[in-house]
């Protein structure tokens, strides 16, 4: 049996590299361009489906491993850890790749649209020709953190075993 306090201390140290990854170490043209939202400009970004809007998407999600790595050694260090390789590459595998379809943000809007959520997803969206302010706070943010939260349990589990 996987003990339930390293299945915590991985999930921490996850989320934790999650956290810093998107909002501190993502640059600002990673976040510009790495997703690709059905409602802007008329339903379609110019550079959806372009290989450059990938490329800043696996740029962003590169060093989001690369921290969420950082944060997880510095704890496996501490509390000397075991981690197996086949687990960590299982975990990892599983965090990066849930992370990119999640940034690429048109996947997380058809899974709203189907499950019913798809009205929240737009909750404090800017209106069209409106003075809105833009905020974190939004559905779509919800839904996406949400989303990686729960990847990141699963990332965990992966991780331990």
């Amino acid at each position: 049996m996987i003990d339930p306090g390293t299945i915590a201390a991985v999930y921490i140290a996850l989320f934790v590299g999650h956290q810093l990854a998107d909002h501190w170490i993502q640059t600002q043209p990673q976040a510009d361009h790495k997703g690709c939202d059905p409602d802007h400009g008329g339903g379609r970004h110019e550079h959806c489906s372009t290989w450059r809007s990938r490329w800043y998407c696996a740029k962003h999600v590169a060093t989001y491993g690369a921290t969420q790595l950082v944060v997880l050694a510095l704890v496996a260090l501490v509390t000397e850890l075991t981690i197996s390789p086949a687990g960590f590459a299982a975990g990892m595998a599983v965090n990066l790749v849930t992370h990119f379809i999640a940034d690429r943000r048109a996947p997380l809007r058809w899974l709203a649209d189907r499950t019913g959520s798809g009205r929240f997803w737009q909750l404090g969206t800017p209106r069209a020709d409106r003075d809105d302010n833009p905020s974190l706070g939004t559905g779509a943010y919800a839904l996406d953190q949400s989303w990686h939260y729960a990847w990141l349990l699963v990332a965990a589990i992966l991780i331990t075993i």
